[in-house]
Parts: C-alpha cells; structure tokens; sequence
C-alpha cells in the first residue's frame, strides 16, 4: 500500500515553519507521511578537487543538521520520523522535479507564501507563473499563509 507523502521544502525562509507545521498536521489527520526535501546548489568552484569535495561535505552535515532539527517537529506533531530527502540541484523546481519523479508516493507539495509584503516568495512566484509541471507527474500544491498561528492550522488541517 502507498503512503501518502506530504513534501515540504526545508528551507531557511521564515515562513517554512507554517509549511512544514500545515503538513505535519495534514499528514496526521489523513494517515500520511511528512517528506522534508533539502535543496544544496552546487558551488562554483573549480579549482582544488579536494577544497570542493570538502566543500560538498560540509554543506551536506549542514543540511543533515537541519533536517534533523526539524524531524524534531514532525516527531512531535505526527508521532513518525519524516522522510529526508537531500538534493543537489540547481534550483529547487529541479530538486523538486527529481523527487517526484523519483518517488510516486509523494501527492503534495506544501509551501507557505511570504509574509514580508513582497510577494508570495520565489517559489510560489514562479509556480504561479510556469504552472506546475513536475514532469512526467501532475502533483498538487498547497499554499498556505506564512503567518498562520499553530490554532488556525489546527482548525484547517
């Protein structure tokens, strides 16, 4: 049996907390599953293999870090250890293009739209203009405010 998989972006922008908080509590009201993706863009570095090498594993501890700090959350809302996901992409349409393809499990994508009064955020922008190809996959998203107190969550979740 598929599991349904909610996949948040594990980002450092302040509205993720909504994101990932909306999911959590999705994902427990529905029998699902929380799936944190964590998108590392290349460096651009090309001298000394070793320097970038070094580079790369520095960035990846750093990002395990974050994702366990945030399975914190998910533990606590859930009560199940989120799924990590760790990719290395250019951009994070691309890291989410390669997830969903990757994994048919995954039937939501959750962001959350700045709260600063400057739009909705990059990536809500862009989906909102280019639409939602994930590629071979149609996945719907959920964007929820990202200023929604953990009450209005629960009330909507």
């Amino acid at each position: 049996m598929s599991r349904r998989k909610f996949l948040v972006i594990a980002d450092d922008s302040p509205e993720s907390g909504a994101a990932l908080r909306y999911a959590c509590k999705r994902a427990l009201s529905t029998g699902g599953h929380v799936c944190l993706l964590r998108v590392i863009e290349p460096a651009v570095f090309e001298h000394w293999s070793g320097v970038r090498e070094e580079m790369e594993r520095q960035e990846r501890a750093e990002a395990e870090m974050v994702l366990q700090k945030l399975a914190e959350t998910v533990m606590a809302v859930t009560g199940q250890a989120p799924e990590f996901l760790i990719r290395h992409a250019e951009s994070t349409r691309l890291a989410i293009r390669q997830a969903v393809a990757n994994d048919p499990d995954i039937k939501i994508l959750v962001l959350a739209a700045s709260t600063g009064g400057k739009g909705p955020g990059p990536l809500v922008a862009s989906i909102a203009r280019d639409g939602v190809n994930w590629g071979s996959r149609k996945l719907p998203v959920t964007v929820v405010p990202g200023d929604l107190t953990d009450d209005e969550i629960a009330d909507l979740a």
